[in-house]
């Protein structure tokens, strides 16, 4: 946070601020929403005299939804009960009989007036809504904010930010973005995705662009493969009525990892800080994404775990969801042609983990370096986004002692290790709600970028679903590596990927293979 500090006093601490939180009485809210705001609190990033108003059907006093946060709020013990209690004085709470209820967000407005009256010093007055809520109330709730709740432009910003999912397929997205636009400017909406607050995905644009030697290498020359891997070791735990509706492409890769995959792709941008780098750097993201074709399902692998329709909360018991995927795609421009892009996510795997492996073509001269009957490993640049921060670069070296066959060593920089004490690495939503504070748009998603993502998407989605294409049963903390290889090596230019051996566990067998109609 520290190089963010000296705005409080030059802006932030001149302007009031009401924060809106809209679904307050949900779990996102009281997980992710208020956490984050309590962690701005405690750093003075947030004005003095900020108020945080929720909103929802439930029937609750102003005590009442503090107690329901409070155990929320003291969890990991990162901060004190007194300091706990403080923030919580200026939460507040009002609920109303529907999320598009006119009268109780009159009501509501009538008190944040009331507020803005005893600060009259403040330069402009204002408003955060946080869309804590699913997209099926969206249109009430836009429509009435619109027509009762915005802040006279002249007297402050207005500013909504919102929270995936953005529709399950092309249409839904089309017609969700319609609807907002109906409502707002684009300069308003700020679609969340938290793994653009990741420290690791945020460093990825100083890593690229801020040292020469990757320029050098960073394009189809020197590279032979670009693997995105995320990984959960726990099932649906409960959330699976929720999980069936969309599936791993659609709650993972399409969003998460796809983000990933524009930043590590994208052209150099003109700049890469400040307030106006917002449409820039979205800019040259969806060049990328424009430059996808949309993906085939010959080059797509779908697995379901063992057990998961056991989930009480699933419906369907015949379901065909994936909770596996693996798929291959190609960016169709100068840099990049030839090379192919994986993209996975797996739940009730053998670890948590997120990384992106870049991997390096062979060395041209190392058949003749060493004994013909040894091949060194292929290079390897890994970017570990979660849990563990850190960057790694496998290289050959000798083996110690007499002997001269090549071994692969890394050089690593682990966040722990190379930062500790030095600084604090905020959560990904903390960072991201800031960033609204502060009117920056770069980690947030945009209207076309949706557009472009769901157009690569939609017609594999509508495949799967119309055609019941049946995932690959397969056993909790298996191991996928040959058939991955193969899909791999099928639509690899160059000569065959030299799949990572940990990428999945060593443990147990998944035995996939492409799915396949009923």
């Amino acid at each position: 946070f520290d190089s963010t500090r000296a705005l409080k006093y030059t802006l932030i601490s001149q302007e009031g601020l009401a924060i809106i939180v809209i679904g307050a009485s949900g779990d996102l809210a009281k997980k992710k929403t208020y956490p984050s705001l309590l962690n701005l609190y405690a750093e003075n990033l947030l004005p003095e005299d900020a108020i945080v108003y929720g909103y929802a059907r439930s029937n609750m006093s102003h005590d009442q939804l503090r107690n329901k946060l409070k155990p929320y709020l003291l969890t990991n013990n990162q901060h004190n009960e007194a300091l706990v209690d403080q923030f919580l004085s200026i939460c507040f709470y009002h609920s109303g009989k529907s999320y598009g209820d006119e009268h109780a967000y009159r009501a509501l407005v009538g008190k944040l007036f009331d507020h803005e009256n005893t600060i009259p010093d403040r330069r402009r007055h204002n408003r955060l809504f946080y869309w804590a809520i699913p997209p099926n109330v969206f249109d009430e709730t836009g429509i009435v904010i619109k027509k009762v709740a915005m802040q006279p432009t002249e007297k402050g910003w207005n500013r909504m930010i919102i929270e995936k999912p953005f529709g399950r397929d092309l249409e839904s997205c089309l017609k969700l973005g319609k609807l907002l636009s109906s409502q707002f400017k684009e300069s308003e909406l700020y679609r969340i995705d938290h793994y653009l607050g990741k420290e690791m995905v945020q460093n990825l644009l100083t890593l690229r662009f801020g040292n020469s030697y990757f320029e050098y290498i960073w394009n189809k020359s020197a590279i032979a493969s670009v693997i995105i891997t995320f990984k959960e070791d726990f099932g649906t735990d409960g959330r699976g009525g929720y999980f069936d509706k969309y599936g791993i492409i659609r709650d993972v890769i399409q969003n998460h990892l796809l983000q990933v995959l524009t930043l590590i792709a994208m052209e150099p941008p003109i700049q890469v800080d400040g307030v106006e780098i917002g449409d820039i750097i979205r800019d040259a993201k969806v060049k990328v994404l424009q430059s996808i074709n949309p993906i085939q399902l010959e080059n797509c692998i779908l697995g379901q775990y063992e057990g998961y329709t056991n989930d009480e909360t699933i419906e369907n018991k015949e379901t065909n969801t994936p909770t596996f995927a693996t798929m291959c795609c190609f960016i169709n421009n100068s840099r990049w042609s030839g090379v192919p892009f994986i993209l996975q996510a797996g739940k009730a795997m053998d670890e948590r983990k997120v990384d992106v492996r870049i991997q390096l073509k062979d060395p041209p001269a190392s058949p003749f370096l060493t004994r013909k009957d040894l091949k060194s490993q292929r290079n390897e640049i890994v970017l570990n986004i979660q849990p563990k921060e850190g960057i790694f670069m496998k290289t050959n070296v000798k083996t110690p002692g007499f002997d001269s066959v090549p071994v692969q060593s890394e050089l690593e920089m682990k966040y722990e290790n190379s930062f500790r004490g030095k600084t604090k690495s905020p959560d990904a939503y903390t960072r991201l709600i800031l960033d609204a504070f502060r009117g920056r748009q770069a980690a947030f998603v945009r209207d076309d970028e949706l557009v472009k993502s769901w157009e690569i998407f939609t017609p594999l989605l509508h495949e799967i679903d119309e055609s019941r294409i049946q995932p690959t049963i397969y056993q909790r903390g298996g191991n996928g590596i040959k058939e991955i290889n193969e899909l791999i090596a099928k639509n690899s230019a160059s000569s065959e990927i030299d799949y990572p051996s940990k990428a999945f566990p060593a443990g147990g067998t998944i035995n996939m293979v492409r799915s396949s109609a009923l």
